[in-house]
């Protein structure tokens, strides 16, 4: 791994983090420091996580870097992990690119946490990993909340997708928010303390992010090239979708009874295939989007 440093008076130095209180300098880097140049987009939560939350951070993550912009996480276990490799899993086949960039609060040659090791070597082949720490530094308690300020400084928007009351997501959104940069959330479940916090930033005035094509639409991002293949489902997604094409429209409980799921199960895969572009909900029906 090749490690390089960029100042902040040099011509490469991202744009968007000159504009920030305290901007890191040096920037330490390996990858490919242009993908600072895309649109970029923080995707953050909880490293204790459900499987909703997984599966929405896989999702958010490839949509975003399949319509041409940049997912930017702190690759901690958990909500920022699913963000990566659903930016990795996005990338063609017959290109190296990945657009992801990860943020980390150590060195980039110390890899924290240590399963995520496969992880930061996809993305400095491919994409881009961060810090303003040394090589040979060691991950601290300060290091994450300190790192989080470039998480958000390199981003147009910060979504927070699930995040329990004592997230340092919530550092995050409310630095992105202080930077003068758009905060989206993704509504969760009011009976999970999981998203305690993500849903207390809906009633504080964020974003709420129900459909992605809102946030690729505010955002600019093109849509045009984005195709989806029955390769980009699960068995149960197939299974939901199955039964919405037979029937044209279904409510939710007619889905659980057609499916032969339980209402929670059913409710994260329909939020997954909404943000998906697939389907779309009103009036308490669900239907096949055209």
């Amino acid at each position: 791994m090749v490690i390089k440093k960029v100042y902040i008076n040099e011509e490469n130095y991202p744009q968007l983090l000159r504009e920030i209180k305290d901007p890191p300098d040096p920037l330490y880097y390996s990858g490919d420091i242009r993908l600072t140049e895309k649109p970029c987009v923080a995707v953050v939560g909880s490293r204790r996580t459900t499987a909703y939350g997984r599966q929405t951070a896989k999702a958010l993550g490839g949509r975003i870097a399949a319509a041409g912009g940049v997912v930017v996480s702190g690759m901690a276990a958990g909500i920022d992990t699913c963000a990566h490799w659903g930016a990795v899993d996005a990338a063609p086949a017959k290109t190296s690119s990945i657009n992801t960039i990860a943020v980390l609060g150590c060195g980039i040659d110390v890899c924290f946490p240590r399963s995520n090791l496969k992880l930061r070597d996809t993305i400095a082949a491919g994409g881009l990993i961060l810090s303003e720490y040394p090589p040979g530094t060691q991950p601290a308690r300060y290091t994450f909340p300190q790192r989080n300020r470039i998480i958000s400084g390199l981003s147009q928007a910060t979504v927070v997708v699930q995040a329990p009351n004592t997230s340092g997501a919530l550092i995050t959104a409310n630095t992105a928010a202080d930077q003068g940069r758009s905060v989206y959330a993704i509504p969760g479940n009011i009976n999970s303390e999981y998203n305690f916090a993500s849903n207390k930033l809906l009633a504080d005035g964020a974003i709420p992010l129900v459909v992605l094509d809102d946030l690729l639409d505010d955002l600019e991002l093109s849509q045009k090239n984005f195709m989806i293949t029955e390769a980009d489902f699960g068995e149960d997604e197939k299974r939901i979708l199955h039964e919405l094409l037979r029937h044209g429209e279904m409510s939710v409980d007619q889905l659980c009874a057609a499916s032969g799921m339980m209402p929670a199960e059913a409710g994260g895969i329909i939020t997954i295939l909404e943000m998906k572009g697939v389907i779309c909900s009103s009036l308490g029906k669900i239907f096949i989007a055209k």
